[in-house]
């Protein structure tokens, strides 16, 4: 198993050693251009110039060679073949790339392992490792990594960073599969926090959203909306969300890792 600590270590060392080598090649080249003209060394700036676009072009093939390799990492860890993603994400992290996207898809594919592994901490620190870095113009990198962030924070009981994280998604126009990522973590904090009321705000919208959902995920998040219906006194509106989570997966298969979501369905196993 790749140690967090050493993977962060050496994406950070071979992001500088990269961009110090690309400052290197881009000033040779630019020296050569330069400097041919202003000291009559047309061929020996030429044949300099060559060697630096040949070194260019190697290193861009190798680093194409470490995308390529862990490009199919979300797929296996969405399989769950952890082991094959393992060993992809390693070697693409070990071997050398020009530029730093590849590094940082590599290191967000090892938080999404982590995370579907269920080593919170691990996930955690890898997504920190990860948004301290520029992040711009790389897609939806910067939104998956909050929320993986967020969840992250939730599952290990940090409410204040899996709020931040929340709150950090605001900046972002999120896809529709991102809001519905939002929408469950949102119910899932505020049921933490005993925010029932906040919970029920647009509650129309929110049955609407969870529709779209996955099946474990549609019934977690109107299960949670039950139980905030029922916190608040709205016991027809919670029975009604309550049979609706119960048509798409067994009440205590929803309840098996949140806890909370047991008093929705205790009074049914009691009857």
């Amino acid at each position: 198993m790749i140690p967090v600590d050493a993977a962060i270590s050496r994406f950070r060392r071979d992001l500088t050693i990269a961009a110090l080598l690309r400052a290197a090649l881009l000033a040779g080249a630019l020296a050569c251009v330069l400097a041919g003209p202003m000291l009559g060394m047309h061929g020996q700036g030429m044949f300099v110039l060559m060697i630096i676009g040949t070194i260019w072009i190697l290193l861009s093939y190798r680093s194409m060679q470490g995308t390529r390799l862990a490009a199919d990492s979300p797929s296996l860890i969405a399989a769950g073949q952890f082991e094959q993603a393992e060993a992809r994400i390693d070697t693409a992290l070990r071997t050398f790339s020009l530029f730093r996207a590849a590094k940082l898809q590599s290191l967000h594919h090892l938080a999404l392992l982590r995370h579907a592994q269920r080593r919170w901490r691990e996930a955690m620190l890898l997504c920190q490792a990860l948004m301290s870095q520029k992040l711009a113009g790389l897609g939806g990198l910067p939104r998956t990594t909050l929320l993986l962030m967020a969840d992250s924070a939730l599952q290990m009981g940090d409410l204040r960073g899996s709020f931040e994280a929340m709150n950090g998604l605001y900046r972002y126009r999120l896809s529709l599969p991102e809001a519905l990522t939002l929408q469950l973590l949102q119910l899932d904090y505020g049921s933490r926090v005993g925010a029932w009321d906040q919970m029920l705000s647009g509650v129309g919208v929110k049955v609407q959203m969870s529709e779209l959902m996955p099946g474990p995920n549609a019934a977690r998040s109107q299960a949670l909306l039950a139980l905030a219906a029922r916190k608040m006194g709205r016991r027809g509106l919670a029975q009604w969300l309550r049979r609706r989570a119960e048509l798409l997966a067994d009440p205590q298969e929803i309840a098996a890792d949140r806890p909370v979501l047991g008093e929705m369905f205790k009074e049914k196993w009691e009857s």
